[in-house]
């Protein structure tokens, strides 16, 4: 059976996903890579990004099942690029390059129509304008019986947190504190929505809770 899933997400230790003013030098925001230490060194994120070696352990086995067993994945439109308003053109195509991490049909949420972008490996960006339900239902037709991840970034997670849609959250509680950001959990109750602790487990990099309904 599909579940709706976050994997790898990381957080501050004051609750922010990303730091402020995301932008094309700074994607994940200013100081945003500080939260992803402990997945920079794994194997799984050196086999991503067309490198050899990497970490074994703790960090390892939760990198890889961050994007282990996914059918599908949902993005909002900011973790897809740092472009605004209406598409200027059709030359952006994401972060990644021509063979993004994804492998999969990968939904972004937008407000703006785009035709769909087919690239390298198997992943296929299609944008959506009509809603997180609309693009979660597509996606769960899409993973056929696979899992679809929730990708990031903060804002969409929050709002299919708020849609009570998300079976399971793995964060990664990073040493970090940012004093600013984007908060994950400002105004959400966890527990009201079913949550409870599965799992946690500590490294040196990183705290990993894993939350389930």
């Amino acid at each position: 059976m599909t579940k709706v899933r976050v994997g790898g997400f990381s957080i501050s230790l004051d609750g922010f996903g990303a730091g402020p003013e995301q932008s094309l030098e700074n994607p994940l925001g200013k100081r945003g890579r500080e939260l992803h230490q402990w997945f920079f060194g794994t194997r799984t994120f050196r086999a991503m990004t067309g490198q050899d070696g990497g970490s074994d352990g703790v960090d390892e086995a939760y990198a890889h099942r961050a994007m282990d067993g996914f059918g599908a994945f949902i993005l909002g439109r900011n973790m897809f690029g740092p472009i605004r308003g209406p598409w200027p053109d059709d030359v952006w195509k994401g972060w990644w390059g021509a063979n993004p991490p994804y492998h999969a049909p990968t939904f972004v949420l937008t407000h703006h129509p785009r035709d769909p972008i087919e690239m390298e490996g198997g992943t296929t960006f299609i944008f959506v304008t009509d809603g997180i339900e609309a693009a979660l239902d597509q996606a769960k037709r899409a993973a056929n019986g696979r899992d679809v991840k929730i990708g990031g970034g903060v804002e969409t997670v929050r709002q299919y947190l708020r849609a009570a849609s998300i079976d399971e959250l793995h964060l990664a509680v990073s040493p970090v504190v940012l004093g600013q950001g984007e908060a994950l959990f400002a105004g959400i109750d966890l527990p009201a929505l079913g949550f409870r602790v599965a799992e946690h487990q500590p490294t040196a990099h990183a705290t990993h809770i894993v939350l389930s309904r």
